[in-house]
């Protein structure tokens, strides 16, 4: 068995970059932070009947879920609080700075990110752990609870459903580059 600090060392940036695709990106630090404190107090308690990475990702995943349900409701909470003449434009962009091919590419992130989180959560979560963390089938599958055919079908419908939605929001297109572009399309 692996000590914390090395398994701490091989799954943070991992666990990190998919609790930012699966939650708001400002909130995987502290959940990434939640994960571990989690890992560490359940280290001597693991039975290795997964994988370690299963068991990891599989707290990560009932982390964000957990952590989705308290938003939503404080979500709630807040938009109650909203002056109804409040906007979106009445708050600055912070994140304009620098070149315009980082603002690009920040653009065409936020628009990808943007299809991906209308997905439907299960859908959205076996994409992320499929294509993004490169986790196999049957990981999944034990990360999840589910079934390794639940899991494949999940990842052909959740494909299809991208692809649409990709097709019908985002502009593709290559630069010059040759690097693949997104722009949204007007609603």
């Amino acid at each position: 068995m692996q000590d914390f600090a090395s398994i701490y060392r091989e799954f943070q940036p991992k666990i990190f970059r998919y609790l930012g695709n699966l939650v708001n990106e400002s909130e995987a630090p502290d959940l990434t932070q939640a994960v571990f404190l989690k890992v560490s107090k359940s280290l001597e308690s693991f039975r290795g009947e997964a994988s370690l990475a299963t068991w990891i990702y599989r707290i990560a995943t009932n982390t964000a879920n957990d952590h989705a349900s308290s938003s939503l409701a404080q979500q709630k909470r807040s938009e109650q609080l909203l002056d109804e003449d409040a906007s979106l434009d009445d708050f600055p962009d912070l994140g304009t700075t620098g070149t315009d091919g980082e603002y690009i590419r920040r653009e065409m992130n936020a628009c990808i990110r943007g299809v991906v989180d209308q997905l439907p959560e299960g859908y959205r979560t076996v994409l992320l752990l499929s294509d993004f963390e490169e986790l196999t089938n049957p990981e999944i599958a034990t990360i999840l609870n589910i079934s390794i055919d639940t899991v494949k079908i999940r990842l052909h419908r959740g494909r299809t459903e991208l692809r649409k939605a990709m097709e019908s929001q985002c502009s593709l297109y290559h630069d010059e580059r040759n690097e693949l572009m997104c722009d949204r399309k007007p609603k």
